[in-house]
């Protein structure tokens, strides 16, 4: 059975129909990255799976239980499952990086201030990020505050987490740090990742599969090398003969 299990979901602004029926399982302890146009609806897609936006119809399962429609009380039950990094890092600028990674664990536990210390000193330093809990987010990095986010996103221990554009607006050397560090999470916490990003680069090195979205459907998924082989008219589009070269070099 899939962790997740999404099926005819559909979602439209409007007139601006994002989400036509898309199915899509996702499996326990995979690295699934879903890639796509954009505003083909790869973040509407998380948004949905975490209970942020409602959908217009379909479907929703998480661990065997239907989530499509359930409360916001309900939704704070299931989140707590969920780690989540914005593509904005989204972290509070009027609190530290210890208060920054240590809210979810005041919010969502009942842990002690004691134990909540010693979790954001492992969780900082899971992301290389040892000793840095008095600074504010102002004076680190785009790269650093990425880490940051990622530390908070996993400082609860979720089941799987969830990265929205994780490499946004970073250098190379960063971008690769942010996909050793995933890589590293998912082993050694043991969790399932979900990743949106339009770095065909950086999807081909960390995915066990691939998703791609169009006109609203997954409309492939597999294993990276499968689509540098596809005869799919739209997965070769949209991957390109010169970023199919690069791939292959890689």
């Amino acid at each position: 059975m899939a962790l997740f299990e999404v099926r005819g979901l559909k979602k439209a602004f409007g007139r601006n129909v994002v989400l036509t029926g898309l199915d899509l399982d996702i499996y326990d302890g995979e690295v699934v990255t879903i890639i796509g146009e954009s505003g083909s609806g790869k973040s509407i897609l998380l948004k949905a799976m975490m209970g942020l936006i409602d959908v217009d119809g379909g479907s929703i399962r998480f661990d065997g239980n239907e989530v499509t429609g359930q409360t916001e009380r309900e939704w704070v039950a299931t989140r707590r499952r969920i780690g989540m990094l914005f593509q904005e890092s989204a972290l509070f600028d009027s609190l530290n990086v210890y208060e920054n990674v240590g809210y979810a664990l005041r919010e969502q536990t009942s842990m002690s201030e004691e134990e909540i210390a010693q979790r954001v000193e492992e969780t900082l330093s899971l992301v290389a990020l040892p000793g840095i809990e008095e600074m504010a987010p102002s004076d680190l990095s785009g790269g650093m505050r990425k880490r940051v986010a990622l530390a908070r996103a996993v400082a609860v221990q979720p089941e799987i987490v969830f990265y929205d554009e994780p490499a946004e607006g970073l250098d190379p050397i960063n971008v690769t740090r942010v996909n050793r560090l995933l890589l590293g999470l998912k082993e050694r916490l043991d969790v399932t990742s979900v990743v949106v990003t339009h770095n065909l680069k950086a999807a081909f090195a960390i995915s066990d599969r691939l998703a791609l979205i169009h006109d609203g459907e997954v409309v492939s998924t597999g294993a990276p090398e499968t689509f540098l082989e596809s005869d799919n008219p739209v997965v070769r589009e949209f991957i390109g003969d010169r970023m199919r070269k690069v791939l292959r070099a890689s």
